[in-house]
C-alpha cells in the first residue's frame, strides 16, 4: 500500500474519531481505539493542575502517594 494512501486513512480517522469525541458521540469503543491511536503514536501528556487529564485522574478510585502533588494544587 502506498504511504500516501495509508497517511490518507490515518488522517480520516483521527478526524472521524475528533468529530465524535466533539460532539459528545463517542462510544466507548469509539474512546478506545481513540486511546490506542494516541498510544500508537507516542502521544501523551503531563497532568498538571487545573488540567482535564488531573481532573480525571482525581477522580478516579485510587489511594495512590503519587497523586498528591496534584491534590496540593487544586486539580
Amino acid at each position: 500500500m502506498k504511504r500516501e494512501v495509508l497517511a490518507e486513512l490515518h488522517e480520516a480517522l483521527v478526524e472521524e474519531l475528533l468529530r465524535r469525541v466533539r460532539s459528545g458521540e463517542a462510544s466507548a469503543g469509539d474512546l478506545g481505539v481513540a486511546r490506542q491511536m494516541l498510544k500508537d503514536n507516542a502521544v501523551d501528556c503531563i497532568a498538571v493542575p487545573e488540567s482535564p487529564l488531573a481532573r480525571l485522574a482525581l477522580a478516579m478510585p485510587f489511594d495512590d502517594d503519587r497523586m498528591d502533588a496534584l491534590r496540593s494544587n487544586g486539580a
